[in-house]
């Protein structure tokens, strides 16, 4: 149920991310989603892509750190509470939430989060057994 999501440090500089991107298109790798944070000096690109192991590959062949991290995508109802619902179920656990961005899945009824736990393992584990809706890979990318 986890999903690779590689992590890039770019310099806080015009054509930063741009460049990021050029090398995966040149490549034929399609970003399902990303997300983009900031300080004055760096940004963390963050990447969802299908071929996360050529996509690692092609940005270490262009002198690109990449660091992978496990994420978990989620359903919640695209609805007023939908995401509150789900977020007072894991205060009742341990879980730490480090950052959530969301994946454009086409449906109206429900929103696809991308979530990034402290333990990844103990997140996937609460989460079945609370019932909340995991999106492993396969579905993920043939949603999107």
């Amino acid at each position: 149920m986890k999903i690779k999501q590689i992590s890039i440090f770019l310099e806080n500089k015009p054509g930063r991310v741009c460049g990021a991107c050029r090398i995966l298109s040149d490549a034929g790798i399609n970003i399902e989603t990303m997300s983009l944070a900031d300080t004055e000096q760096y940004g963390i690109l963050r990447l969802i892509v299908k071929d996360w192991e050529r996509a690692v590959s092609v940005f270490e062949q262009n002198g690109i750190v990449v660091k992978l991290m496990d994420v978990i995508a989620l359903q919640v109802a695209n609805q007023p509470g939908g995401l509150t619902d789900l977020l007072e179920i894991l205060d009742q656990t341990q879980l730490n939430i480090e950052y959530i961005y969301t994946i454009y899945c086409g449906k109206e009824e429900t929103s696809t989060l991308i979530f990034r736990f402290n333990d990844p393992e103990a997140a996937v584990q609460v989460l079945q057994k609370q019932g909340v809706r995991l999106v492993d890979a396969d579905e993920l990318f043939n949603e999107a």
